[in-house]
């Protein structure tokens, strides 16, 4: 399935670091910023979703919610959240049918591992319509914020 601007975004239900399932339709009628990242506790992911906390009143503002996947478990994710304090969800796509269901899957990843999402960044909007999508094949590349911001800013 290929995900493109201006298609419906793939629903989903995840379990969250709290161990609540979270679902996409959660949120219909707020724009969400869904980020898939690699793994919890490496170098390049934290840099991404710490700057993620520091921004968010800048992206509460553009009326989003911030949501971030990776195939971490719930466990994992929560002692990631409370050791970076991120004050938005963390779901565990463990399964990998979310990162697969956006083209967002290294097939495989460094040391051999298979199944890791990518980092990538999207923009649903209040209809559940994707409006940004970047998908990074680099791992050690983080997603254009400031694209992604203008994208929410043009959708209020």
């Amino acid at each position: 399935m290929s995900v493109q601007i201006g298609s419906p975004a793939p629903g989903f239900t995840l379990v969250s670091s709290e161990k609540e399932e979270v679902s996409l339709s959660d949120y219909q009628g707020k724009n969400v910023v869904l980020l898939f990242f690699p793994q919890a506790f490496t170098g390049t992911c934290t840099k991404e979703l710490c700057s993620m906390r520091d921004n968010i009143t800048e992206y509460e503002g553009l009326d989003a919610q911030i949501l971030a996947v990776s195939v971490d478990s719930p466990f994992t994710l929560d002692r990631y959240k409370s050791d970076q304090q991120l004050n938005f969800p963390l779901l565990s796509d463990f399964n990998k049918n979310v990162s697969q269901d956006y083209d967002a899957i290294h097939e495989v990843f460094a040391f051999g591992m298979k199944g890791v999402s990518k980092r990538s960044a999207f923009v649903i909007d209040k209809e559940g319509i994707i409006q940004y999508a970047e998908v990074l094949d680099n791992p050690g590349h983080l997603p254009n914020f400031e694209a992604v911001k203008e994208t929410l800013s043009s959708l209020n």
